[in-house]
């Protein structure tokens, strides 16, 4: 097929005879009204910074100098970043696709093939039964099945999750025919089984049954901690498991590649071929760097070139189950599109998450972050990789769109083909050489070709990255959502997420390829500032910090700075600015990337802490510093604003302490689950008594130190 644009930037068929088209796209109709607005809010802002530049002028004292500048500087780095999130509304796009068009410009037997992979990294954290209903949903899908080959990369190491896809196995030979059987949506067997509205056949109830079999197995070896030698009744299950020496660690061991279904050997119960399942647990020395995710992600993309080599890749968190079982015909509408596959790289699917409470406590799901910037990204040069739910063309991993960086071996370029069985000796044997600790030593794997290395966000910078070299990306953003994830339910895990993003956002802000060399085309320099603002993210708390707690000091010193100033106290501030994003930004600047680990997101459910989300209640339970400079703010707030009622019983004047003590209040009622956590709760999730003393003998120490520059007692 070939498309082209119209005038209203419609991709249309070009004449009578040419097959129809896959895909439209057009400019959304409300950004004539978001440039009206952001001229009228770019005219307020330049307002603000002249009154602020005209109080800094005329400021006849050194501590109204410096909060003047204080305010000025935060205004000057917020209307920066207001700026540079103007990138996402200057061009937002609305796509459509025509599913049911892809038959009729390919038949079915063409259709390429897909390799998905999936990683998980620990079983304790990542439970392997969560992993398992990602891979089926996968497999499941609406596509000949002999064309699509899952990947289970498990850099944990761990027969724990071995044995769950050996159970897998088994059980898809009957779940996939029973879901294309019965045209079932939810293709997640646990999504499926959960929904109270089905009225189960007796053959749904045998798979049912046969289900929480495994299911069983699954968690009662999580539970022992190994899987008992009843469970392996086979022989080449024997020697799957005979691998695991004794000298085999998490940190060191060697590559692991087992094939648990064979395209073209196993079949379903219905007779027909199942996919391609490999369990891959790649190689690893203590004495080599193994570059986290993006490595195990190359570490798949060199044995699935050496198996199967798919022109299309599928990259899935372990807990992103498909919503769709026609997402890939979904994705295939531009994927298979000649007008626009030479520069393609890949097409991004939203983030979408399941298990959100009605309050969303840890403001989890990241709507504007996965749904609506990308909407806008895409009118430019496309949105970026975000780490799963992502379909990419292999061919972009291996150079520029006109030039094709050759691999060390030819069996791994994009455009080898493979003629051979993938449990034949010489596939197996080179693929567990690319699958080795120690191949990627003098090579340009991480720099040059597949997912890029320097930053924490691998995801963000592999796009980044593919963007930089001439790639494009696309954002599909179906009525039914593609995928489905799950969220942190508690609030260590959700501040340890942000602070890793946050913190690979500035190693991608501070890389060598950073947004002053992305180049100087229109378009490259919008996204270019895109890139600057998400490395700025990390640093917001400047700002944040100088309005959330520069009233509470002033408040508790009679400083009164709406409208009049009168007190120093104003570097105390900064102290401040080290916690939460501040501390990131600190180790960053002090450690760089060598120092930091990349977390593991637990997605593991615990009933009583699962109840108390549901119910709103934030999750502290174990001691973390971010959590003390959350508990001190709340402490500083409570204490300036008893002062401040105080002050005003004494007769102090309210309308100068007005503005402070409404700021004050506004943050005691938001810091209420701080207080019911230190004084009202008894269950596991309280706030740690150790939190509770440190923060409390550094807000005490806060308020002397600040009490005796303004020469009280």
């Amino acid at each position: 097929m070939e498309g082209r644009l119209n005038g209203s930037g419609t991709t249309q068929a070009v004449t009578a005879g040419v097959p129809p088209r896959l895909h439209t796209v057009k400019p959304m109709g409300i950004t004539i009204f978001n440039r009206v607005f952001a001229t009228i809010y770019a005219l307020a802002i330049l307002a603000l910074l002249y009154y602020h530049a005209k109080t800094l002028f005329y400021s006849t004292t050194l501590v109204s100098c410096s909060i003047t500048l204080a305010l000025l500087v935060s205004d000057l780095v917020l209307t920066f970043m207001w700026i540079n999130t103007q990138t996402f509304r200057m061009r937002p796009v609305y796509r459509k696709q025509f599913l049911e068009n892809v038959e009729k410009v390919m038949k079915r037997s063409d259709f390429p093939a897909l390799d998905v992979f999936i990683c998980t990294a620990d079983p304790y954290k990542e439970p392997p039964i969560g992993v398992v209903n990602t891979a089926l949903s996968v497999m499941a899908y609406d596509y000949p099945t002999e064309k699509i080959s899952v990947y289970v990369s498990d850099d944990g190491g761990s027969t724990l999750t071995l044995f769950a896809f050996l159970e897998a196995a088994k059980f898809a030979t009957h779940w996939l025919p029973f879901c294309k059987k019965n045209n079932i949506l939810e293709r997640s067997p646990e999504a499926y089984f959960e929904l109270t509205h089905h009225r189960y056949t007796s053959e749904a109830e045998k798979i049912k049954v046969m289900y929480e079999n495994i299911k069983v197995k699954i968690e009662h070896a999580l539970e022992r901690g190994k899987v008992d030698d009843q469970y392996i009744t086979r022989d080449r299950e024997r020697e799957a498991f005979n691998k695991w020496t004794d000298n085999f660690t998490r940190q060191d061991h060697p590559a692991v590649i087992q094939v648990l279904l064979d395209a073209s050997k196993d079949k379903d119960v219905a007779g027909y071929w199942m996919p391609n399942l490999i369990y891959v647990s790649r190689g690893k020395s203590k004495a080599l760097p193994h570059h986290f995710k993006a490595g195990a992600l190359n570490a798949l993309l060199r044995v699935s070139s050496c198996m199967t080599n798919a022109p299309i890749i599928l990259t899935l968190d372990c807990d992103f189950c498909s919503n769709d079982p026609q997402t890939l015909l979904r994705a295939m509408c531009y994927l298979c599109d000649p007008a626009i596959r030479s520069t393609l790289a890949y097409v991004q699917f939203p983030q979408i998450y399941r298990g959100i409470n009605k309050n969303d406590i840890y403001c989890g799901e990241y709507k504007r972050l996965f749904v609506i910037n990308p909407m806008g990204m895409d009118g430019t040069e496309g949105p970026n990789y975000v780490g799963t739910g992502c379909f990419f063309l292999r061919r972009a991993f291996f150079g520029s769109p006109s030039s094709l960086i050759s691999p060390e071996i030819p069996e791994l370029s994009p455009a080898h083909v493979v003629d051979k069985p993938i449990q034949s000796q010489s596939i197996l044997a080179m693929a567990h050489q690319g699958a080795n600790s120690n191949y990627e030593n003098q090579t340009n794997w991480g720099s040059k070709i597949g997912f890029r290395y320097g930053s924490l966000v691998e995801d963000y910078y592999t796009g980044f990255r593919l963007q930089c070299e001439g790639w494009k990306g696309i954002f599909c953003h179906p009525d039914r959502p593609a995928f489905f994830g799950d969220v942190p339910i508690n609030l260590t895990d959700a501040l340890n997420q942000q602070k890793r993003w946050s913190i690979g956002l500035l190693e991608v802000g501070f890389s060598k390829h950073s947004p002053a060399t992305f180049g100087v085309r229109s378009k490259g320099i919008l996204m270019g500032l895109g890139y600057a603002q998400l490395a700025f993210w990390a640093i917001w708390s400047i700002p944040i910090t100088t309005y959330a707690f520069l009233p509470q000091l002033a408040l508790l010193n009679k400083v009164y700075i709406f409208p009049k100033v009168s007190e120093p106290w104003f570097f105390l501030y900064a102290f401040l600015f080290l916690g939460a994003y501040g501390q990131d930004c600190l180790d960053f600047v002090l450690a760089g990337i060598s120092a930091f680990g990349f977390t593991v997101t637990s997605k593991v459910l615990d009933d009583e802490q699962s109840k108390r989300y549901e119910q709103g209640m934030f999750e502290f339970g174990v001691h973390s510093p971010m959590f003390v400079t959350l508990t001190m703010a709340a402490i500083i707030n409570l204490i300036s604003l008893v002062q401040g009622l105080i002050e005003v019983y004494r007769g102090d004047n309210l309308e100068e302490l007005f503005v402070q003590l409404f700021i004050s209040g506004f943050a005691v009622v938001n810091s209420w689950p701080i207080y019911e956590a230190i004084a009202l709760r008894n269950d596991k999730g309280k706030m740690p008594t150790k939190t509770t003393i440190m923060a409390t003998l550094l807000a005490g120490a806060l308020y002397i130190t600040a009490s005796s520059f303004s020469g009280k007692n």
